[in-house]
């Protein structure tokens, strides 16, 4: 629980991202149990996770202020097998951010 509201981390598997696991977090106000409530889609920049903007921006007493749901999926890809290139720069492969039409 943060705030009036609950955080949950989902993890799955995506074929469009050629299966690699993927995680993304969701904050849904209370109030999403008597009515339904718009959606903010967070993508944060190259190298963050899904973490990031929930444990830095202090957004979930704005989200139940504004009656909206937090969606802030991981845009990066890890694990092992994901391709990368030499020297690491992280333009690319690990840690890069690409948006897709996921």
């Amino acid at each position: 629980r943060v705030a009036q509201g609950l955080l949950r981390r989902v993890q799955h598997t995506s074929k469009a991202l050629g299966g690699t696991t993927s995680t993304f977090a969701v904050y849904e106000p209370d109030v999403c149990k008597y009515k339904r409530l718009p959606v903010v889609y967070w993508l944060s920049g190259l190298t963050c996770t899904d973490e990031n903007f929930s444990q830095k921006a202090g957004a979930f007493h704005a989200a139940c202020s504004n009656e909206v749901v937090l969606v802030m999926p991981d845009t990066s890809p890890r694990g092992e097998g994901v391709p990368d290139e030499e020297p690491k720069t992280y333009d690319f492969g690990v840690g890069a951010g690409f948006y897709l039409n996921a």
